[in-house]
């Protein structure tokens, strides 16, 4: 079994923010019929997030080469994703959370481009803002390639 675990922040207040897009594509994979996969988000705030993966992946019996962290990356344009394995989490707190309560980075994570802050917006503000209709129109696709991408490694 795979499982894909989408990170961001409870609550409605962060409903299609950046920080959130691992959620949202969680959200949209949940509803497609996929055997041997399950999807999860965490249940804290970001910063904390390793917790309820680490829960997750021990309720599930996971072995971390069929984990997948699906995160948002200020490091990647909109409209990009990359996927990686066995990284470190290049300043993402999420990310850091979750290698810590792993006690390891041996696992694949899918970053999605969220972008750089522009006008000197503080990072922190950035990734809770919502996405522009724009932003909205270059993220699309990308989430419409992951959800491929998921199908894929499912069926393998």
């Amino acid at each position: 079994m795979k499982l894909f675990v989408g990170l961001g922040n409870p609550g409605k207040l962060y409903l299609n923010t950046r920080h959130n897009v691992g959620h949202q594509i969680i959200d949209i994979l949940k509803t497609k019929d996929l055997l041997h996969a399950k999807f999860e988000t965490n249940t804290g705030f970001m910063n904390e997030a390793g917790l309820s993966v680490q829960k997750v992946i021990n309720f599930y019996k996971v072995d971390l080469k069929d984990f997948y962290l699906i995160h948002d990356d200020l490091d990647i344009p909109i409209g990009e994703f990359k996927v990686q394995f066995d990284r470190g989490p290049a300043g993402h707190h999420g990310v850091e959370s979750v290698i810590a309560h792993l006690g390891s980075q041996s696992f694949t994570r899918i970053r999605v481009g969220v972008g750089k802050p522009t006008n000197n917006i503080p990072i922190e503000d950035y990734v809770l803002q919502k996405f522009s209709v724009n932003e909205k129109k270059l993220l699309s696709p990308v989430i419409t390639d992951i959800i491929t991408l998921v199908n894929k490694i499912v069926e393998q």
